[in-house]
């Protein structure tokens, strides 16, 4: 049998820089609990820098100029079995309260100094560094 499931998935993420924090949320899905960027799958016909900035309103009510690609990061593993591509873009906030909404349990405002003290999934400190270079924090 052909799975038509797409493997790898395609997925984008919002490293958003308010008053010199980064935006995270916790997930709400598997892997549950751990910190990330805002961010999910991208819908069929939009582009990943769209799918960023929805995802990013879905589930933290917050809106962000992207300006900036960030990079692309894989996340692989077997157990589950999943492959997921994902584009990352970081930008500054423009509007909205960070509220834990859609698939996020909860958000918080996170200063350089404090990064160390959350359990992320992969690639997220690499973002993050990325992002503060190109928007030059």
């Amino acid at each position: 049998m052909i799975s038509t499931q797409q493997s790898p998935k395609l997925g984008a993420s919002a490293c958003v820089w308010k008053n010199g924090k980064v935006l995270l949320i916790q997930r709400a899905k598997p892997p549950i609990g751990l910190w990330s960027l805002p961010g999910g799958h991208v819908e069929f016909g939009e582009t990943t820098a769209t799918a960023a900035a929805r995802e990013l309103l879905e589930e933290t009510g917050v809106s962000a100029d992207l300006t900036e690609f960030v990079g692309l990061y894989e996340v692989i593993s077997k157990k589950p079995s999943l492959h997921y591509a994902i584009a990352c873009y970081c930008g500054h906030w423009k509007s909205g309260d960070a509220v834990a909404a859609s698939d996020a349990l909860n958000t918080a405002w996170v200063l350089q100094s404090d990064l160390y003290h959350f359990d992320y999934v992969p690639h997220i400190l690499e973002a993050i560094t990325r992002a503060q270079v190109l928007l030059k924090l």
